[in-house]
């Protein structure tokens, strides 16, 4: 696909398409900010509130893998342009929305949308450029996801303060058209030749209903507790499934995908990467979040204001990365950025006050927006194109697997300071980021398997 497109097109087309990314990405976290004035105006009670975010994470996590692999089936044009449409139509369901039902079955849509989407772009990206360009190209993709999560902070406080909590979600349908519009002129097709394309149903069945159980189990575990019957007993039917899924594509003559992409060195080492920098990501996000509004007092648009330097920070922490891999190789920058990752939240853990606090989870942020880049240098390196919709769908997996670990782990570790006046909890909270980040530090050192990537 890169000897189709000339190169200012190449970067437009990337332009858009991170446009797209952004959105999805945003719609995590502005939904946070608006979630008290949503809950008032639909009267929904504390536990369906919940699902409005946990609606989208689920079937966007769960479904991320068939969105996938669809990609690399029928083309990712169709996927694109199909997933965008859903995402659209569905945000504006949402926004119209005036009970529980509605609202909840808009965000399922949206996060069907987004699944399609997400990896068929990705793919899109992995196929445009090459060698260096691919390196600078995955950086912005990066800053645009790391940076999406702490700017949807802001977006949420702005628009829930402004013309109301609905535009959370309309905001998404002139920009979703507009972007429709370009990418259908702009993004050529790319449909596989050879082999009839065909969808393997039962192997997409079984693994979304196994990563949508996994992530379901993690989105609960700080409630019910992890070592909980209910915990440990859905977790125990995600393995099942995902058992009986190896077994069906073993048997498969078009399997969903190959699971010897597993076994290999750069995917695995970079699914591992980009689980444990969402995780980070998000247990920075949801823990400076609450200790600024609920310990310092402070309202929806201070907060998110106060996150705007950790935004800048993601964002500039991606782009150096995507630059320095290509000289200092990526085992560097991966080591390099999770050490920063962990000062950045050891400063939060050791030090009081808001100044302390942002300044900490800042530095952090710039450490995670570099892992973020690495751990997709590191999956999709040695990739063919035929299956650069797969690993895509693989890394956006994981993405989602350690967001909703990173929030079951850090809302267990601090749920004394989200429900009192201490701020033990966030200390705890704290110090197992910058502890995690420091051990996968090392694991990096030791299972990224280059010093370069290879083009």
């Amino acid at each position: 696909m890169a000897e189709q497109i000339a190169d200012p097109r190449r970067w437009r087309l990337l332009a858009v398409l991170g446009v797209a990314q952004f959105m999805l990405i945003l719609d995590v976290t502005v939904v946070a900010i608006a979630l008290p004035h949503i809950g008032t105006d639909l009267g929904l009670a504390r536990d369906t509130l919940t699902w409005v975010v946990s609606a989208y994470t689920l079937m966007f996590g769960g479904l991320m893998l068939l969105g996938g692999r669809a990609a690399d089936l029928f083309g990712a044009r169709r996927v694109v342009l199909t997933g965008l449409l859903v995402f659209t139509v569905a945000s504006l369901v949402t926004g119209l929305a005036d009970n529980a039902t509605t609202v909840i079955a808009g965000r399922v849509a949206q996060g069907i949308g987004a699944a399609m989407l997400s990896p068929a772009a990705l793919s899109v990206v992995t196929k445009t450029f090459e060698g260096e360009e691919r390196n600078k190209a995955l950086g912005i993709w990066s800053a645009l996801g790391g940076g999406g999560s702490a700017i949807g902070v802001l977006l949420g406080g702005l628009l829930t303060a402004g013309p109301g909590w609905q535009w959370v979600f309309y905001i998404n349908v002139p920009i979703g058209i507009a972007v429709f519009v370009v990418l259908s002129r702009t993004l050529r097709g790319d449909l596989p030749t050879g082999q009839r394309a065909r969808l393997d149903v039962p192997g997409a069945l079984l693994v979304t209903a196994g990563t949508g159980t996994a992530i379901y189990a993690l989105i609960n575990a700080g409630d019910r507790g992890w070592l909980s019957g209910r915990t440990l007993g859905t977790l125990a039917g995600a393995i099942v499934l995902y058992a009986v899924f190896a077994l069906v594509q073993r048997a498969s003559k078009s399997p969903l995908m190959d699971l010897r992409i597993l076994t290999r060195r750069p995917v695995a080492t970079g699914t591992l990467l980009i689980l444990v920098a969402t995780a980070l990501m998000i247990a920075v996000f949801f823990l400076g979040s609450f200790y600024l509004q609920h310990h310092q007092g402070y309202g929806a648009l201070r907060t998110g204001l106060l996150f705007l330097p950790v935004a800048v920070a993601t964002i500039l922490g991606a782009q150096l990365a995507g630059r320095a891999i290509g000289g200092a190789g990526v085992r560097k920058v991966a080591v390099t950025s999770l050490l920063i990752a962990a000062a950045g939240t050891a400063v939060a853990a050791l030090w009081d006050g808001p100044v302390a606090v942002v300044a900490g989870i800042s530095i952090g942020a710039a450490g995670i927006g570099a892992a973020f880049v690495a751990s997709s240098v590191t999956t999709l390196s040695q990739i063919g194109h035929h299956e650069a919709g797969t690993a895509s769908g693989l890394l956006s997996t994981f993405h989602e697997f350690g967001a909703a670990l990173g929030v079951a782990v850090v809302s267990s570790l601090a749920a004394a300071s989200l429900t009192g006046a201490t701020t033990t909890g966030f200390t705890r909270g704290y110090t197992f980021a910058a502890i995690t980040a420091a051990v996968t530090a090392v694991l990096a050192l030791l299972l990224v398997p280059s010093p370069k990537p290879t083009t």
